[in-house]
């Protein structure tokens, strides 16, 4: 596998507004301590997706993670939305559907699909779920099959839009983004790993709090010293932080020295279950094997 240099990892934000306390990008850079990304300051998605393009204008040698999913559940129908005429056939199509119908949308928001009465159909939502929204934990991706049968990590189904646990209002607002970085960054598995340049991944930032031996339901870190030896246990320096840290900023910071520290390994890369056909529709989490 290729060699990078920096790896980046973005905790990121579906909440409506202008800018997102939720959101935080942290770099580790060589073989130094992961660093915040302007700390202090509150992102928007705009500055995010700014930021982003800079990085490819550069050409950086960057590994970036995400923690949003990258598409819907595909493979057990054959389908994102059963039923629907437009109902996208790959990833990127998807991309493109959620940008035509939420494009009068500010902020990089999704309300404007979520109203569709077609697409609302598939959601469950505040007040009520649509009637094509499976019960139970709704429908998953395979790689969400896969990790919950391995207990890798316990994901939820980014159909269901309620809960603390949610994280469809993210994947949507992402999908935003990745519709304008398409053809610009490469995202792992559906494009080739270009041999220089940055690379964009999906991540699960509770991936990193496990490699770092934090237990399953406890993997937020709000203090710089258990930052610290977190990171020590991927064999990464300390930030140094002193008192209270958010979680979205330890999130971040920990997961980029989690990314440094298996990228140059060839499981995360080929993992098993993994299909062309998958790479294209629904995707893959960066780590889960």
């Amino acid at each position: 596998m290729r060699r990078f240099t920096h790896f980046a990892a973005l905790d990121w934000s579906g909440a409506r507004g202008s800018r997102q306390r939720g959101i935080a990008l942290a770099v580790a850079s060589g073989a130094s301590a992961p660093a915040l990304v302007r700390p202090g300051h509150i992102w928007s998605r705009a500055e995010i997706l700014t930021w982003l393009e800079e990085v490819a204008a550069a050409g950086e040698n960057m590994l970036i993670g995400f923690d949003f999913s990258a598409a819907f559940a595909f493979a057990d129908h054959g389908a994102y939305f059963p039923g629907w005429v437009d109902t996208p056939s790959d990833m990127r199509a998807l991309w493109a559907l959620v940008e035509r119908l939420a494009e009068g949308d500010p902020h990089y928001e999704a309300g404007g699909f979520l109203a569709h009465p077609e697409a609302r159909r598939h959601f469950r939502q505040t007040g009520a779920a649509g009637d094509l929204f499976e019960a139970g934990t709704g429908r998953l991706r395979i790689v969400e099959q896969h990790q919950r049968a391995t207990k890798q990590a316990a994901s939820v189904s980014n159909f269901n839009l309620v809960g603390a646990a949610q994280v469809g209002k993210a994947s949507l607002t992402g999908m935003r983004l990745l519709h304008r970085l398409s053809h610009r960054i490469p995202l792992w598995p559906g494009d080739p790993v270009p041999k220089a340049g940055p690379v964009l991944v999906e991540i699960y930032t509770s991936l990193a709090a496990r490699a770092a031996g934090l237990p399953p339901g406890r993997s937020k870190i709000r203090d710089g010293a258990a930052l610290d030896a977190a990171l020590a246990a991927l064999a990464s320096p300390p930030c140094g932080l002193s008192g209270p840290v958010s979680d979205h900023a330890s999130d971040a910071l920990l997961t980029a020295a989690w990314l440094r520290a298996i990228a140059g390994g060839t499981a995360p890369w080929s993992p098993s279950p993994l299909t062309p056909g998958l790479a294209k529709t629904e995707g893959w989490t960066f780590g889960i094997i």
